[in-house]
């Protein structure tokens, strides 16, 4: 069982270049991030929301119906987890 615990100090999915309106400022980019960054070893997902390392590093990059596909599987990701850390996964 191995866990690696990441806090890159940055900001994921706060917004979008892709996402910005032509007449305004850019709109906010839903994201399931709660700041809980420990990845599961054996997973490779976080255990705060359940992406993959990837999925997190591109979020803002992603296209709306991308990341809404990705949220919708996000519970059904628990499953893949370590045993020993499906308790611990906030939902």
């Amino acid at each position: 069982m191995q866990v690696f615990s990441s806090d890159y100090g940055i900001s994921f999915g706060t917004m979008s270049h892709s996402d910005r309106p032509s007449d305004g400022p850019p709109r906010p980019v839903r994201t399931p991030c709660i700041q809980v960054c420990t990845v599961d070893g054996a997973s490779g997902l976080c255990l705060g929301c359940l992406r993959s390392l990837q999925e997190i590093a591109q979020w803002s990059r992603l296209d709306e119906a991308t990341r809404e596909t990705i949220l919708a599987e996000l519970p059904g990701r628990v499953d893949r987890l370590d045993p020993a850390f499906r308790g611990m996964v906030p939902r």
